[in-house]
């Protein structure tokens, strides 16, 4: 019988063939951590270290000030002191405040197909994209791995989700996945991995992948995943990284739980309400609503091809008076393109506020708290109850491009009519 992505995957790194359901000891390629999870993963290494357990691969752990810096706090200052001291001593890879967000690092500089990525943090699956495992842990598993340079995994059962067609003007990868959490719920693929692939995933570039894998744990996966291709390699040599690509896919053959199509073609803008990534509609739904506050940004939507949709839109017009347009890329890599392509100064004239590189606003942390009862359509990845730092506010999940529609004219908007 054939294996499916996450199976092969597990398989090569582990110790022997492995199928959904077992548990298996797996190497562990790179393991990251950051500032907003990272001092409780280091308490308990620190533990194992005082039991004769050094960091396994200094080289390949790689510690992240991206969630809370610039410090808005004294704690959060010391935390990121702490943390600065824990890498040097320790010989682990600093990137510190303004480097990047961790999950676009990951994809940009360390990713490679066929490998195991873990993270303490669940959006470490937007690594899947890439043809690896990239999976979230607790701390202390996430402190074992960094001690031992590997973990246990339960292999998953794989949803297969087939794509076909072509996505329709105004329609892009976060309605895709938007439509999905719709279809299955928040918790419809609880420890399975979603493993993406049809006709149409050929046409999906590397950022449409990311955002669709980045979010496969807000439904529940253990990971997201596609196959390593011709688009992979292509990626990765713009990265300066071309000898870390290898072809990579499922077997003919391999056994799936469950199928899900889905036709791209018959897809609409979608946006997820207030307070829960599965209370999905069109946008048509709630077209009218003001807002507040637009956040483009985040590990899910703050890559370049992002920014190029919202700047197009904003192009030559102006954010709407009493909303307010905060725009935070994911990488220096990705500001620098930004600025070269002009997209940075498009937004700019368009009263758009630009935010260092980081995490910001997503988390709730600092850089764009809102205020009692406002509302703000994001285009990260979570909207629950205080996710970006007010349990009063209300967040509404969207595309940049209905992002960038709304931020036009004050309320939730169609791109397809706005554009």
């Amino acid at each position: 019988m054939g294996q499916t992505l996450v199976e092969k995957v597990i398989s090569r790194n582990a110790a022997g063939k492995v199928s959904a359901g077992e548990v298996t000891m797996c190497p562990v390629d790179v393991v990251m951590l950051h500032d907003g999870t990272g001092t409780l993963t280091i308490q308990e290494f620190l533990r194992l270290k005082q039991e004769g357990f050094p960091l396994a691969k200094p080289d390949r752990t790689l510690v992240f000030l991206d969630h809370m810096g610039p410090c808005p706090r004294i704690e959060m200052a010391n935390d990121h002191i702490s943390m600065r001291r824990f890498a040097r001593e320790n010989g682990a890879v600093l990137y510190d405040v303004g480097s990047g967000v961790c999950h676009q690092l990951l994809v940009e500089k360390w990713a490679r197909p066929g490998t195991v990525v873990l993270g303490a943090d669940s959006h470490t699956c937007t690594s899947g994209a890439l043809g690896a495992l990239g999976t979230g842990m607790g701390s202390t598993d996430v402190a074992v791995a960094m001690a031992t340079g590997c973990n246990w995994f339960r292999v998953p059962e794989t949803f297969r989700v087939e794509l076909s067609g072509c996505l329709p003007r105004g329609v892009h990868a976060k309605d895709i996945i938007l439509h999905l959490a719709g279809q299955i719920g928040a918790d419809g693929a609880t420890y399975k991995a979603l493993e993406f692939g049809g006709p149409a995933t050929s046409g999906l570039s590397m950022s449409e992948r990311f955002t669709l894998c980045n979010m496969a744990v807000e439904l529940g996966a253990k990971t997201g995943m596609f196959a390593s291709d011709e688009t992979t390699r292509v990626y990765l040599a713009g990265q300066g990284r071309e000898q870390d690509w290898e072809p990579i896919g499922p077997d003919g053959g391999a056994l799936y739980e469950k199928v899900i199509p889905i036709d791209l073609g018959r897809l609409q803008p979608m946006i997820a309400q207030p307070h829960a990534v599965d209370n999905v509609c069109t946008v048509a739904g709630v077209r009218g609503k003001a807002v507040d506050q637009i956040f483009l940004g985040s590990c899910t939507n703050g890559r370049l091809d992002d920014l190029a949709v919202a700047a197009g839109i904003l192009r030559g017009r102006k954010v709407a008076a009493g909303t307010r347009l905060l725009v935070m890329p994911c990488s220096p890599d990705v500001t620098r393109a930004a600025l070269e392509a002009g997209y940075i100064r498009d937004l700019f004239d368009a009263g758009a506020v630009i935010l260092p590189t980081g995490c910001g606003p997503c988390s709730g942390v600092h850089l764009g708290l809102l205020g009692d009862g406002e509302v703000c359509l994001s285009t990260t990845n979570r909207n629950f109850k205080g996710r970006m730092g007010n349990p009063t506010a209300f967040i509404y999940l969207a595309s940049p491009a209905v992002a960038a529609c709304s931020a036009l004219t004050g309320t939730i908007s169609d791109p397809r009519e706005v554009m």
